[in-house]
């Protein structure tokens, strides 16, 4: 990994900045922790979900008797037995006012939705046990129309999922620059504009596939609980959790112990950790569920599923002039924790880095009879940068220009920051130049041009192709005012507290909760450097909300902006409070002290210094401190930004396609990001190399593929497509560093832009391999089946010919001498 620094930032001081080998490696890899799964109980149950087989029926006969009788079945629940307490899982995000939300129970009561959706529970003395009287259960169905296709179901007399609901609509949102006033007229730009290029691009419906599956312990005690979960949110679980159930926040404890992974997949209010509950308050033991992969597959939230009709005006120079989007976002059958907010959160990154005068975004949250979607890595994001991205590239083939330089005429200059879009946000940092300069000189795009060109001209069956990402995301999710104005149902704030031990050593209480992020490395660096003790000495305590009472988790790129911060400022005041301290045991003037590496010294006076582990030791004997001061040098402090971070990046793919086999092949990639200041570069390579992981395997390999009748046939690892190494090539990374100004770190988060723009630049280089032979576009993911079919048979080599193609409304796009132009644009006649 290379890094280029701009003059303005500061260098790495002791701790921050060395590429430390993460803490908690040693027993996460040796298998010296404990997952959920691990734990045992005296007197600890298991629990079994019996799941619906069908997509969407009434339950018409549901009998539990034989159930009951197996071998160490202790108790048969069915949502009729749970229906005056199970309440509704929680949605904490209702986009509009008259937003539809059906309700989510977690267990069916008289209608299943989806496949894999619970029927009935059995707890049981062993989970073995519990598994197999679920075999015992007698019910019946009486099928209902299955509602799968998005375009179908916003048809006038289409099936609805939910009998109740006039539609399977839940809500229509609307962002218009012109009418919000940080843009003009949008209709008027593509009225006045010389070429407009519409496409339809779908996003596939992907599965999150975290490493350790779900996993729930309830144990009960009195009128109190502790919950053990696999889970991103253990402080909003709780709250939700106390909703929910009625049981008084202040009686129910959640711990996140160590966590497999998580990638937005447990970002989640489950209906099992309901259930758990549920069942342990009624049977006062402690009860286990566990998941199988299949179970995880099948009824853990999806992510993405969009279709996006995405029209773009330029003038015949290549000036972008205006962007309008009209999204389908596919909910699937329940509104889960903030399944509708992740297209709304998306909004507002499709313009990119461009500087659009105009733009208007709509979107749809539609029901279908599938698993419900939520928050995946990048969450709406990468749906945001895969649009603009591809339709960059779709109007620098219509206008015959170089796609790199659409890109360079329209992008924001350096000297352009703080910059504020059309869509409202005020980009804060960035050198888009540098990074691209960077990224070509990784990648040897001269050399790859030449060979390119060489292929063709000798008709070479194995074709070569360049794709470009050039983006940004907005990260750090806060602020809270930002998210307020969302209607979103929570703050973004974060805290930590840091606690001085007699003996000098540090413990900080983070509300942070990682899973795989490297926190208890980061956060030891970062305060070793502030309160300039040993690296070693520094303790990072997480995850249980008896210890971090205060907290909003992990997810969103925010740890490190806003968790971070927080960690820094109960830092300063940890100094600030120790200061008083040490000025009283120096008998010096605080005015005269100086902090550097760990010690308190008196300006002019040599030798007379204190250190900060000394004062934590004064203090604890507090035999002499000054008056009308508290015996502590303990401090807490929360952060709240008023801004997001906006990590920006170029990523190009080189790729090979095998015109006659369909195969393609990654030659070479090269990504450079800019996160700002870099805590620990090891960390920030390996969420790299994570995330471009798993945005490859959406462009090439991951696909939630349902039947007809709404059954998951991609419901085992056999079927579902993860990557692993050997398929993933070599990647050629570096960095930027434009410190963010928004922090006093410096830093932008990391977490997920790997994943948000690797998509787009693996599937523009398969394009631009395979242009020259008439194929405009290739459905993701690109298996060599798509691609054979989209070079030897036209469209996109998936199950229709949408490219240039805008269903929704019924907008075509015709081409006139070599520009595109919709004969009827989205929300109006051109």
């Amino acid at each position: 990994m290379t890094v280029t620094e701009d003059a303005a930032t500061v260098a790495p001081a002791k701790e921050v900045g060395q590429a430390r080998r993460r803490k908690e490696d040693a027993r996460l890899i040796t298998g010296r922790t404990t997952w959920t799964d691990n734990m045992v109980l005296p007197g600890m149950l298991h629990m079994s979900v019996l799941r619906s087989p069908v997509a969407h029926a009434r339950i018409t006969h549901l009998d539990v008797g034989a159930a009951q009788e197996r071998p160490n079945v202790v108790a048969v629940l069915t949502g009729r037995d749970l229906a005056e307490e199970q309440g509704s899982i929680p949605c904490a995000w209702p986009v509009t006012p008259d937003m539809v939300n059906p309700g989510h129970p977690s267990v069916a009561v008289d209608q299943v939705n989806h496949v894999g959706e619970a029927v009935a529970l059995v707890i049981a003395r062993s989970r073995t046990a519990a598994a197999d009287a679920l075999e015992a259960i007698d019910i019946d169905y009486e099928s209902l129309p299955v509602v799968l296709d998005m375009e179908e179901a916003v048809t006038g007399g289409a099936d609805l999922v939910h009998g109740h609901t006039e539609s399977n609509t839940s809500f229509h949102w609307v962002f218009d620059a012109g009418e919000a006033g940080t843009g003009a007229d949008t209709e008027q730009a593509f009225a006045e504009a010389d070429v407009v290029v519409s496409r339809r691009f779908v996003q596939q419906r992907l599965i999150p596939a975290f490493m350790e599956p779900r996993s729930v312990v309830v144990q009960p005690s009195g009128d109190n609980f502790t919950l053990w979960s696999s889970t991103q949110i253990p402080h909003i679980l709780r709250v939700m959790l106390a909703m929910v159930t009625g049981i008084p926040e202040h009686k129910l404890r959640v711990i996140a112990p160590d966590v497999g992974g998580g990638f937005g997949g447990k970002l989640q209010v489950n209906p099992e950790e309901v259930l758990c509950l549920l069942a342990a308050r009624r049977l006062g033991k402690p009860v286990k569920w566990t998941e199988t992969r299949s179970e995880s597959l099948m009824s853990a939230h999806h992510g993405r599923d969009q279709i996006q009709y995405i029209d773009i005006a330029a003038d015949r120079e290549g000036n972008v002039k205006g962007l309008r989007c009209r999204i389908l976002a596919d909910m699937g059958a329940y509104l889960r924790l903030v399944t509708p907010g992740v297209p709304v959160l998306g909004a507002f990154m499709f313009v990119g880095i461009y500087k659009f005068p105009a733009y208007r975004f709509e979107c749809d949250g539609v029901f279908t009879n599938k698993v419900p979607t939520d928050a995946y890595r990048g969450a709406g994001r990468p749906e945001a940068t895969f649009a603009i991205e591809r339709i960059m590239d779709e109007l620098a083939v219509e206008l015959g220009m170089d796609p790199l330089e659409l890109r360079r005429k329209n992008w924001i200059d350096a000297a352009e920051f703080p910059f504020t879009t059309a869509a409202g946000l005020e980009y804060d940092s960035g050198d888009y130049e540098a990074a691209t300069q960077q990224a070509l000189q990784l990648l040897g795009y001269d050399e790859l041009r030449a060979e390119q060109q060489r292929r063709r001209e000798s008709g070479d069956p194995v074709q070569l192709g360049i794709g470009f990402s050039t983006f940004t995301e907005m990260c750090g999710l806060a602020p809270s005012r930002v998210l307020g104005s969302l209607s979103y149902g929570a703050g973004g704030w974060e805290s930590a507290s840091i606690r001085m031990l007699p003996t000098g050593k540090v413990e900080v209480v983070a509300g942070t909760t990682p899973h795989g992020q490297g926190h208890e490395t980061a956060w030891s660096q970062i305060v070793a450097d502030q309160l300039g003790v040993p690296f070693e000495d520094v303790e990072v305590l997480h995850g249980d909300t008896a210890v971090s009472s205060r907290g909003m988790d992990t997810y969103g790129s925010r740890s490190l902006v806003v968790g971070g911060t927080a960690v820094v400022k109960a830092a300063e005041k940890v100094v600030a409070k120790a200061r008083t301290i040490a000025a009283h045991m120096l008998e010096a003037s605080e005015d005269d002290l100086e902090f550097t590496g760990g010690k308190f010294s008196v300006r002019g006076t040599p030798g007379a210094s204190v250190g900060i582990q000394e004062v934590a030791l004064a203090v604890f004997a507090s035999h002499d401190y000054p008056e009308g001061i508290e015996p502590t040098i303990d401090a807490e402090a929360t952060f709240d930004p008023e801004n997001f971070s906006f990590p920006p990046g170029t990523h190009i793919c080189a790729m090979e396609v095998d015109t006659e086999t369909g195969f393609v092949k990654i030659r070479k990639y090269a990504s450079v990001d800019d996160v700002g200041t870099i805590v620990n570069p090891l960390i920030v390579e390996g969420q790299v190399h994570g995330g471009l992981a798993q945005g490859i395997a959406q462009a090439l390999y991951e696909e939630a593929i349902y039947d007809a009748d709404g059954n998951l046939t991609t419901g085992t690892f056999v079927d579902y497509l993860v990557p692993s190494a050997a398929d993933l090539p070599h990647f050629d990374t570096g960095n930027t560093v434009h410190a963010a100004p928004g922090n006093p770190l410096g830093a932008k988060g990391v977490g997920e832009a790997g994943c948000i723009a690797s998509t787009p630049a693996v599937v523009n280089a398969a394009l631009d391999a395979v242009r020259h032979l008439g194929v405009t576009d290739i459905r993701m993911p690109l298996t060599p089946e798509r691609v054979w079919r989209a070079i030897h048979q036209g469209g996109d080599g998936g199950d229709r010919a949408t490219a240039g193609s805008n269903a929704y409304g019924g907008a075509q796009t015709e081409t006139t001498a070599g520009v595109s132009t919709p004969a009827s644009a989205l929300g109006g006649d051109k």
